[in-house]
Order: C-alpha cells, then structure tokens, then sequence
C-alpha cells in the first residue's frame, strides 16, 4: 500500500490529491544503451519522428496482449524512429478498480518502453480512453471536463507514468494526453490540461507533454505555448476518402467510391420554402456543357427529410419529375428513421434514379420544388457512345449546391466544379492553421493519418503523395494509424494490391516507398529487403 499527496496549483486555487490504497507501479528497469541517438525533443520544437501506432492496448476488450518487439524490430528495419502508444486505462487497472494498478500490464508497457531504446525509436503515450474521457463506446460514466473527483484520479494516472518514468530523456519519451478531445469547451480543456501537466511535472518536472487539438485534433490550441505543451494535430482528411466504407463512421457505407483530387461539390437540394436557410443553399444544382446527344443521367439518392419533390430540367423544360413521401414501414428508402424532436421521417434512401437528357441541352438543373429537403450523393452522366463520367457530392449542410461544367470532349475531368480538394487545399485546411500555432512556439506532430482499406489503392496513394509533400515541407513529424492493419503498410487487407513478402508480412511496397520519400534522408536511404 502506497500513500502520497499532489500539490496542484490551478490559477489561484489548489488541488490537492489523496492517492490511498493505490499500488503506484515500481520505477521501469535501466534502459539498456543505444547505439543510435534520437533527435532531441521540446514542447517548442518537435522532430520529424515518422512512425506508426501500435495498437496491442487500445481497447479494453479482453485480449490485451503485449507489445510486439518485431514490430519495434521491423519499424526500425524499415527505416522509422517513432511509435504512438493510444491505450485504455482501464487495461493498467485491477478489476474495474481506477485506484488499483495492474502491476503485469504495466510491466509490458514498460517492455514497449524498452524496445524504443533498443531499437532507436521514440514512445510515445497516449491515454486514448481516459478516467472520463473516450472518443469511443461506450462513454465513461463520469465527465472528465467537469467532475473534480474524475480530474483528480486521472491526475493520479499520469503523476504513476511520469514517477514510472522520471529517468527517461524527452529523447525517448513523450506524453500524449488525451485523443482527439471534443464536445468541450476551449477554457474547461485548458483547465484539466493545467492539472495533467502540473501532475505530471510534480514527479518529472522536464516531462515532454503533447496535448491533441480540439475538435478532435482538428483545432490548434496555441494557448498551450504558455503551459510548455505541443500539440498533435489529425491526417483524416477528407473523411469520406479516409473514412470510406469503415464500419465505425457512421454513414461511411454511403459514401460514394472516393477520387483524388476530387471535386468539391455539394448535393443537398432545399425547397425554396424551407426556413432559415442561406440564399445560396436554395439554388439547384446545375450542369452546363454541350449535351450533343441524348445522355443518360443517374442520380445516386442519399436521403430524404419528410417529403420532397425533385425536378429535372434541360433548358428550363422538365425531363423527370418525382415525389419521394417518407413513412415508417417498409418502401422504396432502405431504412426508417423517426426523429422524435421534428416529428418526422429522414429515410435513408441510398439508391439510383434514372432519366435521359436530351440532345442539345446546354443546362441542366436539379431542384426540389415542393416538401423539406433531399441529399443526393453522386450524379453521372452516360452517353450514347458510352461514354461515362461521375462525379461525388458532399452532404454538408447549407452549401450552395454544385455550379458543374461538363466538358464531354475533353481527355480528361469532364465533370468540374471551380472548387477542388488537392495538395493545395490540404495545405490551406490541415498544414497553414498549425503553422500559424508553430510560429507562436508550439511543436506540431500529426499523431495520426492514414486511410481504409476499402478506399481504392490508386486513390489512397494519390492522396497520401499530396499528404507527405506538404508535410514534409511543413517539416511536420507524423505517425500512421496501424503498422499492420486495414491502415498501415503491413497485412493491411487491401484487395487491389499487389503485396510482398517481409518476414512473412504482407509489405505494401507503394505505400512504403511514399513513406520513405516524405520521411528522413536516413529513412528515404534505408535500405530495404529486396532493392
């Protein structure tokens, strides 16, 4: 039994922390010598660590096995220095009990700790569910933004890491409080930051701490210059290429197949009688261009509110017309969905509606005249000569719907908008916000990124190209969600690719030789089993 007391200071106030009954887990063994030294570390200069997440501890779901040395060992091989830790606390924790450590997990945490040192990789530890906190389900029972009793045992679990690992050098190790916070507000976050960091400090006063931003890492904090403390920021985007087709995004089975660059067009349609609406929302979407012969178009409805009466039109002359009625029950929506708080149906619809254009048409328009609002999810347009293109919609709300070229004799991109998502859009989205933080003396890492194994291989490499140049310019470290799974590099379950053998992996070669482009001159120089 172990008794010791925290002195927090948080503004003005106290915090003063009673840990009693708790088994505080013994200092980690000596770590054994290196023959190859990490980049020093600060809360105002972070490397460029490139690296993976490891997932053996991110959920406590009954089978929490130890890390892996081979994958410290094939990380290292690979020609990567970095590994990101995202665990649940409830897997270092005795029986359900948050007071009590569980001394055999925290050992093999200890292990994870070891193989960094031996095999020059920085560890990085993140609380992925924290003592009332998750991003996950189920939620916790209590609220870590706003119960003092929660912040005071969270407190208490990362005072046992930084006395753990007091000894340890930034070098090697660094804290990453909690993923992606959200549904909080800036000043209640900062408040339990404050009490983390003085926490952990108590016990390690030179403690490298990196906090995620809000919003779920999509946020920068540059308040957080003040407390000594880096941010990590998110690669997840755009969701619906990231995202495609995952069975934990809700709707991602609706997304429409993921291209890059892609087209930044919008498909909610809003009946001109629809209140509270932005002037630009209530346009239909039109496709201008030369339609010299009768062109098939197919509309891909994603959902319907209540009622909603879509028109068609070439040329100001309706060519298709249809009222979709939502209900409970059975009909031609896949599924019901009753939303008590407007008393009414949004039916997931998720299936094509077809009509031709006539020739010679020079605009078509796509309006909802009558009834609520509908989502459309792609349009495509087939000619005579067979001759096919399509074009994905997003389903963000209040956007001005799609202004489409349609260029059918060109070689390429025959369906347009003004608006594209591309490297230069992820530069102005993902990489300027936290440059701007940075210059205020805040180090950025992109703690995670990657995208599905469902999303096409082409498309996934063309993004992730575009991702690494502009972070490798930015001079932003990064870590890939998964080294072996539907993420990563290794047994990753993508069927439209052609794999290697590595220790009896399955080694995506493309994707690897994207990682060591946008890595380290000693990375992007390793050399690699069977070049």
């Amino acid at each position: 039994m172990h008794r010791f007391h925290l002195l927090l200071m948080t503004g003005s106030a106290c915090l003063v922390l009673a840990v009693s009954n708790c088994a505080v887990g013994v200092a980690a063994p000596p770590l054994q010598t290196s023959n190859e030294s990490l980049p020093q570390a600060t809360a105002q200069h972070l490397p460029q660590w490139h690296g993976f997440n490891l997932l053996e501890k991110f959920q406590n779901n009954g089978n929490n096995p130890p890390f892996a040395e081979t994958d410290f060992q094939y990380i290292h091989e690979l020609g990567f220095n970095f590994v990101r830790l995202p665990m649940d606390y409830r897997v270092w924790i005795k029986n359900g009990d948050w007071n009590r450590f569980n001394e055999q997990q925290l050992a093999q945490i200890d292990q994870a700790i070891q193989w960094g040192k031996q095999y020059s990789i920085h560890v990085n530890i993140n609380f992925h569910r924290a003592p009332g906190y998750t991003v996950a389900s189920p939620a916790e029972p209590t609220d870590l933004w706003t119960d003092a009793e929660t912040q005071q045992v969270c407190a208490r679990h990362w005072a046992m890491f930084a006395k753990r690992y007091r000894d340890i050098p930034n070098s090697q190790l660094s804290f990453n409080l909690f993923n992606e916070p959200a549904n909080v507000s800036r000043d209640a976050y900062l408040k339990v930051v404050r009490i983390m960091a003085e926490a952990i400090r108590a016990e390690d006063p030179k403690r490298l701490i990196i906090s995620d931003g809000l919003e779920w890492g999509n946020e920068p904090l540059p308040e957080l210059a003040q407390l000594n403390i880096a941010l990590a920021t998110r690669g997840y985007s755009p969701f619906q290429l990231t995202h495609y087709k995952a069975s934990w995004a809700e709707g991602s089975n609706r997304f429409p197949e993921p291209t890059w660059p892609r087209y930044l067009a919008y498909g909610i349609l809003v009946s001109p009688g629809k209140q509270g609406m932005s002037t630009e929302s209530l346009k239909p979407l039109t496709i201008t261009g030369d339609f010299d012969q009768p062109t098939q178009l197919r509309i891909h409805l994603d959902r319907v509110s209540s009622r909603a009466t879509l028109v068609a039109k070439a040329d100001g002359v309706a060519f298709l017309e249809r009222a979709f009625v939502c209900g409970p029950g059975d009909g031609e929506w896949k599924q019901a969905n009753y939303l008590p708080q407007w008393d009414t149906y949004q039916n997931v619809y998720d299936r094509d509606y077809h009509a031709v254009i006539p020739a010679h048409a020079k605009r078509v328009e796509l309006l909802v005249t009558e009834g609520d609002w509908l989502s459309l999810s792609e349009i495509e347009l087939k000619r005579a000569d067979g001759q096919k293109d399509k074009l994905s919609l997003d389903t963000t709300w209040d956007r001005e719907p799609a202004q489409i070229s349609y260029m059918p004799n060109a070689l390429s991109n025959r369906l347009t908008t003004s608006d594209r998502q591309d490297r230069q859009w992820l530069w102005d989205t993902n990489i300027r916000p936290w440059l701007a933080v940075r210059e205020r003396g805040v180090g950025v890492i992109v703690g995670e990124f990657g995208a599905y194994n469902r999303t096409p291989h082409e498309v996934t490499l063309a993004w992730l190209e575009d991702c690494l140049a502009n972070r490798k310019r930015a001079e932003f470290g990064w870590a890939m969600w998964n080294f072996r799974g539907p993420f990563g590099i290794l047994d990753s379950g993508r069927s439209d690719v052609e794999y290697e053998d590595f220790h009896g992996h399955k080694l995506d070669r493309k994707m690897l030789d994207l990682l060591h482009a946008a890595a380290s001159p000693k990375a992007a120089g390793a050399a690699m089993p069977g070049t």
